[in-house]
């Protein structure tokens, strides 16, 4: 059971914000990805935002927590910190994410775990919402060749999980902690055994996601890369879930690679969200990161508000708006779902009359 929508969306959940768009009232987004750090301790195989070189900046923290605690003050409800970088190797990510649960907003992380460790996870642990951990292999031999780091990480990774998931069921922080594996043909036979690690550390669920080719992406190795023939594997992994524990296998996600068009003709899910890189640069979109077309402005250089409301931004709407072709755009890209959602109540079918 996908119980928190993991293969669809949650702009479901606010009815107001939705509304207020529909009415035309530019919104402030509900949702931010946040890059803490452009530097990364892997190498990923599949890595979508290799061309960024991944930059040893990182986002100054004073600045940081000032922008965060304006957006809150502005309606922004919730932080992912991923992006370019590994978010743990932040020096100050402990304070960031603490002071991000302090300012209102539900907070979330994408790593890869293995800096993951005790002194991290029992500081932090109270302040985030979920942390999902992406582990693509279930054997330090596949994982170290997908990772490209040494195999000693696939052990410390379970290992942090693990520890992770005690500290949270003795304090009851109640955090969601999760693992991800993004299903390719090196991994593919080691998706059952992984799918019974996470359930024996004590995981609450194990997303299995297909891989989606970036547009500026410098590696090509798995674009032409068809589930089909992996699909037979969701019931299989699914018997697996159990006792708390849930296989999550987005074979949504994975079907829509194969459609021969989008659902929606324009983008229109970018005034509910918004990226910052880890040079403070504020985007449209992820998808289109150093195509200064898509750049707001920069949280170094004004507020968010300002930002927000700036003619930078404006020509971003314009620009999406009037010329940009989805069909151009990254497959399952983040807010897919959503635009599905929103062009629906944009143009919806002659019988929604009849609930």
């Amino acid at each position: 059971m996908d119980e928190y929508r993991i293969d669809s969306h949650k702009l479901i959940y606010h009815p107001q914000r939705v509304g207020d768009w529909a009415r035309g009232v530019d919104v402030y987004p509900i949702y931010a990805e946040l890059s803490p750090i452009g530097a990364c301790n892997h190498r990923c195989t599949y890595c979508a935002l290799d061309y960024m070189e991944y930059q040893p900046r990182s986002l100054e923290t004073g600045a940081l927590k000032e922008r965060l605690t304006e957006m809150a003050g502005l309606g922004l409800k919730s932080v992912m910190y991923a992006g370019e970088g590994e978010p743990f190797l932040h020096k100050d990510i402990t304070e960031i994410i603490n002071h991000t649960k302090t300012s209102g907003i539900d907070v979330a992380i994408t790593s890869n775990g293995v800096l993951f460790t005790g002194k991290i996870f029992t500081k932090t642990l109270p302040s985030i919402t979920w942390i999902k951990i992406s582990c693509n292999a279930a054997t330090p031999r596949t994982y170290a060749a997908i990772h490209r780091t040494s195999e000693e990480d696939f052990d410390k990774t379970i290992k942090n999980i693990a520890g992770a998931v005690r500290f949270r069921n003795r304090e009851k922080t109640g955090s969601t902690i999760g693992m991800q594996l993004i299903l390719l043909p090196e991994n593919a036979r080691e998706a059952v055994e992984l799918a019974h690690i996470a359930k024996d550390i004590g995981a609450d669920y194990l997303v299995i996601k297909s891989y989606s080719q970036h547009l500026k992406s410098i590696t090509r190795k798995y674009s032409e890369f068809k589930y089909g023939d992996y699909l037979h594997l969701e019931a299989e992994l699914k018997e697996i879930s159990g006792n708390g524990f849930n296989v999550v296998f987005r074979s949504n996600a994975m079907r829509k690679l194969e459609e021969d068009r989008r659902r929606y003709e324009r983008c229109l899910a970018l005034p509910f969200w918004t990226y910052v890189d880890a040079g403070g640069g504020v985007w449209g979109c992820s998808a289109f990161l150093n195509d200064k077309r898509f750049l707001y402005g920069n949280i170094y250089e004004t507020s968010f508000e300002e930002i927000w409301n700036g003619p930078k931004r404006a020509a971003v709407t314009r620009l999406v708006a009037e010329e940009l072709n989805t069909d151009a755009c990254r497959v399952n890209c983040r807010m897919d779902e959503v635009n599905r959602y929103l062009w629906e109540l944009k143009n919806p079918n002659p019988h929604v009359n009849f609930i």
